[in-house]
């Protein structure tokens, strides 16, 4: 137990205090979505605009982090009464002010209406987006501003150190995260607390605490929106952490495309460091610890761990053969813990409401709560939390709210470009680490991303197979050469130029790579491909045995023809034609040159009586 020294902060207000937040209030999303959507200037015509009428000192204008609801953004919720505003722009801002603030009256047109009802929903918890969520890690995003943090003081904040530090020892802190059954939220899923209990049984010191923050997965946001909307509970994890491990310095790993992200931690480190909750001998206790930002440079594989920490280390970002793991041997050779940003936010929940708490939540061997960035071909994209065991098909259509223009559900990708994709017949699958990887996909880090009846399975493959090669470091032969192979195989077939033989092929380089390759990236890199073909073979084969592609995405297998009884020869599509391959008189029927053609699809966009077809 951290022993008190003589120079004890009394506890007093600091833990708690609720000063200083008005009872009303106007929350602007400044995440990076809605920022991108100009975000900040609705929030600044806000301030102008209540000076105008004189209720700055009234109302105050918030920016939190990020509300989930991308697709919805920019997003204004005014409290207390919750109401949730959608896609508001500077020029709806006096409309807010006057009507709903001055006059009591509810801006209907801004408020979010149920997609079949079309009824506006006043609520934001009322809204299908947020039906079946459970925010624990995202709950205070949305409500506090992340750059002030007497906000995370009023909704519990530092609390769970405060109770650690004076009222639990090491083990029993390693022994608490043990009993909740929390696993890394990375993406590998490895008991948490069993990691900390390893790193503190290493007999050597120094030790360090490190945060990967290194979210690089084409789509994903998670751990960005966590940190820009809730930097002080990853901070005060890691404070847990460092105590229970004895470890006196710390890093966060985080990549510099997250500036917001970087800034916000900043402001929160130091902050932290003013209150007396970083440094030496925190809040008053035997115990000192210090946290600092390093910046990635954008290397994917940096998000493997020893990758992370030959960065930190001012070396080239490639993985490390292990065993000897972080565990024993990390950082300059030390024992290092290395966790998820989600991971370390769970930790003071756990504390501070108990293992059994957290244990009730989620499924029997999975609890806890899963995040994800859903993306892709859904109506509903955007930071969703969901309970672990919640099946993939309440997330696409309960929450995600369905295929958009009513197109069917073809896969979803998990886990990133380095999961798996499953069909449609597995959309009563559990979204759990181990259901998923019975399905033949993965958790992964939390990308989520959903493709319809248009999508090439083939070209989707082939996409993710290029982001690993892109992404990889090269310093493995199984990994640099066979993503290397695997693409160029994928490229012949999408080209109409592959044979049944490929097939085999890319089955035989994919399990070279995940036999043989160094680190996870080059292991699990062929999963998309395989996963496509365990999946969806009909369509390699289509595009094989007929050179056809079944979604007429594959520009090689694909030629547009025009019906002429259809064609008026109104001439838009010649006109229009870059390569000048569309031939034909006035009111006369026209023909496409596929020779000319380069498959761009112009014609068939512009033509307005729908002669254009692909064959």
């Amino acid at each position: 137990m951290g022993e008190q020294t003589n120079v004890r902060i009394v506890e007093d207000a600091a833990l708690t205090s609720t000063k200083d937040l008005p009872s009303q209030w106007i929350a602007v999303c400044m995440g990076t979505g809605c920022v991108s959507s100009a975000s900040a200037e609705v929030r600044q015509a806000l301030i102008q605009e209540l000076e105008r009428h004189g209720l700055s000192s009234q109302v105050e204008v918030r920016r939190t982090g990020c509300f989930g609801f991308c697709a919805a953004g920019p997003i204004v919720v005014i409290h207390p009464d919750e109401t949730f505003y959608t896609r508001v722009t500077p020029a709806d801002v006096k409309d807010i002010v006057e009507q709903h603030i001055l006059a009591n009256r509810r801006v209907e047109r801004l408020m979010y209406r149920d997609p079949v009802t079309k009824v506006p929903i006043e609520k934001w918890y009322e809204i299908g987006f947020y039906s079946k969520q459970q925010r624990i890690v995202l709950h205070n995003c949305g409500i506090i501003d992340p750059e002030n943090i007497d906000h995370y003081l009023a909704r519990e904040g530092y609390q769970a150190l405060h109770k650690v530090l004076s009222e639990m020892t090491p083990d029993q802190v390693i022994d608490e995260v043990i009993r909740s059954g929390l696993r890394g939220r990375g993406g590998g899923g490895f008991p948490t607390g069993l990691k900390w209990k390893i790193t503190r049984q290493t007999p050597r010191w120094p030790k360090y605490v490190i945060c990967n923050a290194d979210e690089g997965d084409p789509g994903a946001f998670m751990d960005r929106s966590t940190l820009e909307g809730d930097p002080h509970s990853v901070i005060e994890g890691m404070i847990i952490a460092a105590y229970a491990i004895g470890a006196r310095y710390g890093y966060i790993y985080c990549r510099a495309e997250y500036p917001l992200a970087i800034h916000r931690l900043q402001v929160a480190l130091d902050q932290a460091r003013q209150r007396g909750f970083l440094g030496g001998n925190i809040r008053g206790f035997d115990f000192s610890f210090d946290l600092y930002i390093k910046e990635g440079a954008g290397a994917f594989v940096c998000g493997e761990e020893t990758a992370l920490m030959a960065s930190i280390q001012g070396d080239r970002g490639n993985p490390w053969p292990r065993p000897p793991y972080p565990a024993v041997s990390g950082l300059w050779g030390q024992p290092s813990n290395v966790n998820n940003v989600k991971s370390y936010a769970y930790v003071p929940h756990i504390i501070r409401l108990g293992a059994d708490w957290f244990k009730q939540l989620g499924a029997p061997d999975n609890p806890g709560t899963a995040i994800f960035a859903l993306t892709g071909m859904v109506n509903n994209t955007g930071l969703i939390e969901v309970p672990m065991g919640i099946t993939l098909r309440e997330i696409i259509y309960d929450i995600g709210g369905g295929i958009p223009d009513g197109r069917k559900f073809k896969a979803v990708q998990t886990g990133g470009p380095l999961g798996g994709c499953l069909p449609e017949a597995y959309l009563d699958t559990p979204v759990d680490f181990d259901s998923l990887c019975a399905a033949g996909a993965v958790m992964g880090s939390g990308g989520m991303i959903v493709a319809d009846e248009t999508t090439c399975m083939v070209e989707f493959a082939k996409y993710f197979m290029r982001f690993a090669c892109d992404e990889s470091c090269g310093k493995c032969p199984p990994c640099r050469i066979g993503s290397t192979r695997m693409l160029e195989t994928l490229e012949c077939i999408t080209a109409g130029l592959g044979t049944l033989e490929d097939l085999d092929y890319l089955r035989y380089l994919a399990n070279g790579m995940q036999k043989g390759s160094l680190c996870a990236l080059g292991q699990l890199a062929p999963s998309p491909v395989m996963s496509a073909l365990r999946h969806f073979e009909d369509e390699f084969r289509a595009h094989i045995e007929e050179r056809r592609c079944p979604a007429g995405k594959c520009h090689a297998l694909i030629t547009y023809e025009i019906i002429a009884d259809l064609c008026t020869g109104c001439m838009v599509c010649a006109r229009n034609c870059p390569t000048n391959a569309i031939r034909g008189e006035k009111r006369q029927p026209h023909v496409i040159d596929p020779a000319l053609c380069e498959r761009c699809g112009l014609c068939k966009e512009l033509c307005k009586f729908d002669a254009i077809v692909v064959r």
